[in-house]
């Protein structure tokens, strides 16, 4: 068996394909983040536990600012890197050159960030950048070529890669020759054999590297820093109205996302990032696939402790790969003392593994001079109390085991006295006391479970939302084999949710709530659009004799390759511009184009009748040209109150919430500065930015949010050192979502929720859905309607000649009034909130098994 050594030194022994680990990488004494273990002084976080969650951090302060989706985020962090003076210091779990910080691309290629960095590299700015290395035969990130493409511009730009996956020692040979047995072509992470995996992976210090550095930090100049859910990558930028549209005929410099920046995760993943002309997806047909997601800005005394946490990453990097391989190219940081943070201390071996035996230079001083340093008395408005949170381990930052903000999450719900708030990209928690739900770990559904039980018997008006995706952003048709993988993960959401007899709803019956439902409920997003097909379209391609699609890509190749960009303007010299481009634009100025290229505003506040919008077409051309995806939540955040907030990189599953898995970074928010609110019908101080930030969500998601363009600059797009958030408070509009325990609110909520997944459920026939309960279901439901990209073309043409549309289009048969009666309906639909389906394939058995189809051990652990 490949590494048989390192099985044999932890004790297990894996007796068959399909049994779930437990305990094999954390120590279960370790892992506090369950009930009966805290961090003590006598346990391993000894030198924490002054600061409160036993983070390495302790409190601190300053000024916090949110941003709800990627526009204004960009935005803001674009602004800071115009202004940088001394440094630039980004983590990231995936960073793409070509990524555009404001756009239309066409008026702001200044902005592209590799324009950005080498202007900043020009002026004297040390960028410095630390991304994943990921396995490349599973991820696509390409972080070769972030690193060869950005140190290529400027010698002041250093780019560090980790960890690096090979196998070590006397098992190189087994690993190689293991490697021998599959095929990278056709390899599905799914299925493969444990001794294939963690050859894939490789070993550091005998820990097989299964995890990612997942953490998103921009800081600049010691100022300022932008950290929440964001990756400064293709596919994160969005608006707050998130339109899914971008095809437009009438000009082509209108176009939002160029290249492979125009993605849907669950029809094609992104393929060699790299290269712009790989995007297979054709945005004349298929929808790109929504982003929402949440970040922050800080100034302040917090601005300091992540200065640190970037100093350790970057400097145990350095010592563990760099000083060996390239001491002359990189240096290590030198960062401040700061009094009360954890040191970059050397692992003492007394870890599971044994750990990393290297002595590491200290960053802060003496271990004796650290002492706790609380946040002093804020006056209101003169800032907020704020803590840096981590996971953190031997493997990715050279030190004990931090899990700090699986701590903060299970305190914050805990001590929750009205509501919790979660938004978050996944949901795999355990409830039970045990190890029934193995091989899930993290308790944080436990707290649950046991905060509602006390609401329950003290009969407390208390209530948890929780929103998370509908189905993980993975491509495939969910009953194909390829999705095994995307069952599996939806299969661990659904047992930690309602099923698998352990879940929070069930223990909540068991423990005698009747109606769980009166305390939590769980919810996806969804939206719609049209793409713009129109004649325009067709004319304009007569006249030129070039179609859409070839200058659409032309336009691509100027905004990704550029050659011939000139520095400090938002323009090109003309000279490498294809002919098709030129000649489609010349005849597409010819047209009278009133067709929208995108309707999203409709279901935002105060937007147009559908009927209104006008179309240049055949009513059967525009019935198909509407399409729906689900609106990916790819946020981290959890609100408690109106009072506290989280907000970070961490995913609510064990890969982040453990510590000695995914690396992530969080802070939690205590904003003093008082707004005067209410809270279950009755008179309540709430928090300005925890208050804001909810109130600001629970509108878009109901769509009462004006529609927001993706120029729409206003002070919500600057960073916080410009100004804070600016939020309008008293409107009508938000005083129907102020107390989130009001009947009156309460009703709104679910009833939007409600209607529109009716909506949807009827037009797109979207999986999953409570109407397919089995795989019988599924097929007449779904897969006898539409044609899934990626199918044989063959099979995809006999779909079609059957009278299926293109996966994500409306389903003609629900309206035989054609296009009048779709818009009727479509015309109900009010933000993007849908009742998640808690009922999709109840009565499978077993959906992340399809015949002698099953998950092995160790992926089992991988997509928890």
């Amino acid at each position: 068996m490949v590494f048989g050594s390192f099985l044999k030194k932890l004790g297990e022994e894996i007796k068959e394909v399909g049994e779930k680990l437990e305990n094999v990488f954390t120590d279960e004494k370790h892992s506090h983040t369950h009930f009966g273990h805290g961090c003590h002084e006598d346990d391993s976080h000894a030198e924490y536990s002054g600061n409160r969650y036993c983070s390495f951090a302790p409190q601190s302060s300053g000024q916090a600012k949110w941003y709800v989706d990627g526009a204004s985020y960009f935005w803001a962090v674009s602004m800071a890197l115009e202004e940088a003076k001394d440094y630039i210091y980004i983590l990231d779990w995936w960073l793409t050159p070509e990524t555009y910080l404001r756009r239309p691309p066409a008026k702001n290629e200044r902005y592209r960030l590799d324009k950005m960095l080498l202007a900043a590299a020009e002026r004297g700015v040390k960028v410095r950048i630390i991304v994943y290395k990921e396995v490349e035969k599973a991820l696509t990130l390409n972080s070769m070529h972030t690193r060869r493409s950005l140190e290529a511009l400027h010698p002041n730009i250093r780019v560090f890669r980790h960890p690096d996956h090979y196998p070590s020692g006397g098992d190189a040979m087994s690993t190689l020759q293991s490697l021998k047995n599959f095929s990278f072509n056709t390899f599905n992470l799914a299925q493969a054999s444990r001794g294939a995996v963690e050859a894939l992976y490789g070993m550091h210090e005998d820990v097989v590297l299964f995890w990612a550095h997942h953490e998103k930090l921009c800081l600049v100049d010691g100022k300022v820093a932008f950290m929440g859910g964001l990756d400064i990558c293709f596919g994160r930028w969005d608006t707050n109205s998130h339109a899914i549209a971008d095809a437009h005929p009438g000009n082509l410099d209108d176009i939002v996302f160029p290249g492979q920046d125009y993605n849907n995760a669950r029809i094609y993943d992104f393929e060699d990032v790299s290269k712009w002309e790989n995007n297979k997806l054709d945005r004349t047909k298929s929808s790109r696939m929504g982003w929402a997601d949440i970040s922050i800005s800080l100034s302040g005394p917090i601005v300091e402790s992540l200065l640190i946490h970037f100093g350790q990453r970057w400097n145990y990097i350095f010592d563990d790969k760099y000083a060996k391989k390239n001491p002359d190219k990189y240096q290590r940081l030198e960062i401040p003392a700061a009094s009360g943070h954890g040191a970059d201390r050397p692992d003492d071996g007394g870890d599971l593994f044994g750990g990393v035996r290297r002595r590491l230079h200290h960053l802060i001083g003496d271990d004796e001079q650290e002492q706790q340093h609380h946040a002093p008395p804020v006056s209101p408005g003169g800032g907020a109390h704020i803590q840096l949170a981590r996971s953190a381990s031997p493997w990715s930052h050279g030190m004990k085991t931090e899990h700090s903000i699986a701590t903060a999450y299970m305190d914050a719900i805990k001590n929750a006295k009205h509501y919790v708030y979660i938004e978050n990209q996944f949901f795999i928690t355990a409830s039970a006391p045990g190890d029934e739900q193995k091989p899930v770990r993290n308790k944080i559904g436990g707290a649950i479970v046991d905060r509602i039980i006390k609401a329950h018997e003290n009969r407390e008006n208390f209530h948890v939302f929780v929103l998370m995706p509908a189905v993980p952003a993975f491509a495939g048709d969910l009953k194909s084999e390829g999705a095994l993988g995307t069952r599996a993960i939806m299969e661990f959401q659904y047992n930690s949710i309602s099923r698998g007899g352990h879940s929070i709803i069930q223990s909540l019956k068991a423990a005698g709530v009747e109606d769980p439902s009166r305390y939590i409920k769980f919810y996806n997003l969804r939206n719609y659009d049209r793409i713009n097909t129109s004649a325009t379209m067709a004319k304009a391609e007569g006249e030129s004799g070039v179609s859409y699609e070839s200058a659409r890509r032309n336009y691509d190749n100027q905004h990704q390759a550029n050659q011939d960009y000139q520095p400090n303007t938002d323009s090109y010299s003309g000279q490498n511009r294809n002919d098709q481009y030129n000649r489609y634009q010349e005849a597409a100025r010819r047209q009278s184009d009133n067709t929208w290229d995108s309707v999203a505003a409709s279901y935002m506040h105060g937007g147009p009748d559908l009927h209104s919008i006008p179309w240049d077409g055949t009513p059967e051309s525009e019935l198909d040209a509407f399409v729906s995806e689900q609106l990916y939540i790819h946020s981290k955040v959890l609100i408690a109150d109106d009072r506290l907030v989280i907000c970070g990189s961490a995913n609510l599953n064990d890969r982040s919430q453990l510590g000695d898995h995914d690396s992530e970074i969080a802070v939690i928010i205590e904003d003093p500065t008082p707004v005067q609110s209410f809270m279950n019908g009755q008179q309540y101080t709430a928090s300005a930015f925890a208050a804001s930030l909810r109130r600001q969500l629970f509108r878009k998601h109901l769509g009462l949010l004006p529609h927001q363009p993706c120029d729409a600059f206003d002070k919500n797009w600057t960073p916080v050192t410009k100004n804070g958030n600016d939020y309008d408070w008293g409107s009508p509009a938000d005083r129907l979502v102020a107390d989130p325990l009001d009947s009156k609110f309460l009703s709104l909520w679910s009833d939007t929720a409600r209607k529109n997944t009716e909506i949807f459920s009827r037009a797109f026939h979207p999986v999953p859905n409570d109407k397919v309960r089995t795989w019988e279901d599924y097929d007449n439901f779904f897969s006898k309607y539409f044609v899934v990209p990626g199918e044989d073309p063959k099979v995809a043409e006999k779909g079609y000649q059957a009278g299926k549309v293109d996966y994500g289009h409306v389903v003609r048969e629900e309206f035989p009034g054609g296009v009048r009666e779709l818009k009727d309906w479509l015309n109900g639909v009010r933000g993007s909130l849908v009742d998640m389906p808690l009922d999709f394939l109840v009565d499978v058995d077993d959906i992340a098994k399809e015949g002698t189809l099953a998950l092995n051990s160790i992926t089992q652990e991988l997509y928890t």
